[in-house]
């Protein structure tokens, strides 16, 4: 199931979105953008390759899954741009460990993400800082400066009697100075907003249209806070499912149609927002570049990220390519990773207000940004 975790602040008037879609189970990155012009890559996978008459060709060299074909006009417009052979130094191919590092940004305490917003810390910054919706905090939000768990929009209430009870907190953090009273405040205020929200019918925009699986709605209701100016800083939105050790096609093509549906009807239904608004797709680890008798990939290293949005410089596809001969490969026969996810995300985090302050949330890791902003 897809969980969304958005971070919602007192502040109405922040325009500035992170959306971070993690896809759980390490994503075949081969699978999902297809190095079309290296030989290799056919050796290794006669059965389950994506045929370069199938992929929609991106450039010269790279194609797209052709269930990904949906995201052609982003790519196209200059919004979208794709990080190949990206992951982390974990080489212990477990989702567990993988996931771990990934999410806390290192070996540290509390996630990346957590860091990030205690790091920024803006004054509008309130009890309401860290939402997620969904049954539990994930562990990139660690460490952020408050915390809420949701299910939906409609458990952020104060139930039935809430005209009542609002007024008389009102009327009590009123008359308060400190710093509770000023948090009490900034909570109501977003509770008015959520409200607003949940009493009016929400159509996306610019013809788009979400699917109605879990990842699709999560992308909807990310969608509606941004436009409904509650001061989202960051949401998170989970795909998860990708462990394809047997039948490739079987376990990823649903997945992939889903992510293509769900990102696409996003970027549509959002237009000039996107200009404000940056989606990373992530994964813990890619899979073995080498197809196994059971039409499947195992557990391997480099994968790929997107990017789209938040006037990136797209329509590229980053990163060093290292090749697919078997001397080159990592390991059981993997595909190196030559890109740091940190470094994809560090040049995002500064666009979102990080300034000078990367080295907190990467700690003890030499940063080198992609240049992912021309």
């Amino acid at each position: 199931m897809a969980e969304v975790q958005s971070i919602l602040t007192g502040n109405g008037d922040q325009r500035q979105t992170l959306v971070v879609v993690f896809l759980r189970g390490g994503a075949d990155g081969l699978n999902l953008v297809a190095p079309l012009d290296d030989d290799g890559y056919y050796r290794a996978r006669p059965r389950i390759a994506i045929g370069r008459k199938q992929a929609v060709r991106l450039d010269g060299f790279y194609g797209l899954n052709p269930l990904l074909q949906a995201l052609e006009p982003a790519y196209h417009d200059g919004a979208l741009a794709i990080i190949h052979a990206a992951g982390s130094e974990d080489n212990t191919r477990s989702h567990f460990e993988a996931q771990d590092l990934m999410e806390h940004g290192g070996v540290t305490g509390g996630g990346w993400l957590g860091r990030f917003l205690q790091a920024r810390n803006q004054a509008g910054s309130g009890p309401l800082a860290a939402v997620a919706l969904g049954k539990s905090i994930p562990e990139c939000l660690r460490g952020s400066p408050a915390a809420t768990v949701l299910q939906s929009l409609d458990d952020f209430s104060l139930g039935d009697n809430r005209p009542r009870l609002t007024q008389s907190l009102a009327k009590l953090y009123g008359a308060q100075t400190d710093g509770l009273a000023g948090a009490g405040r900034d909570t109501l205020d977003a509770l008015r907003r959520v409200e607003q929200l949940r009493n009016t019918p929400y159509l996306a925009a610019n013809g788009a249209h979400y699917g109605g699986d879990d990842f699709s709605r999560g992308l909807r209701q990310v969608a509606r806070l941004i436009k409904g100016r509650v001061g989202l800083q960051a949401a998170s939105v989970d795909l998860g499912g990708w462990d394809s050790h047997f039948s490739q096609s079987l376990i990823m093509d649903p997945l992939i149609s889903r992510l293509a549906k769900g990102l696409a009807a996003f970027y549509q239904d959002l237009g000039d927002e996107m200009h404000r608004t940056t989606v990373v797709v992530m994964t813990e680890f890619g899979r073995r570049v080498e197809e196994n008798s059971a039409f499947g990939t195992d557990h391997g290293r480099g994968s790929v990220m997107f990017v789209m949005g938040g006037g990136i410089e797209g329509g590229r596809v980053l990163g060093k390519w290292p090749g697919l001969s078997r001397e080159v490969l990592e390991g059981p026969g993997d595909l190196p990773v030559t890109t740091n996810y940190r470094n994809v995300l560090a040049p995002i985090l500064q666009r979102h207000g990080a300034g000078g302050k990367l080295s907190q949330v990467f700690p003890e890791f030499n940063i080198a940004p992609l240049p992912l902003y021309g």
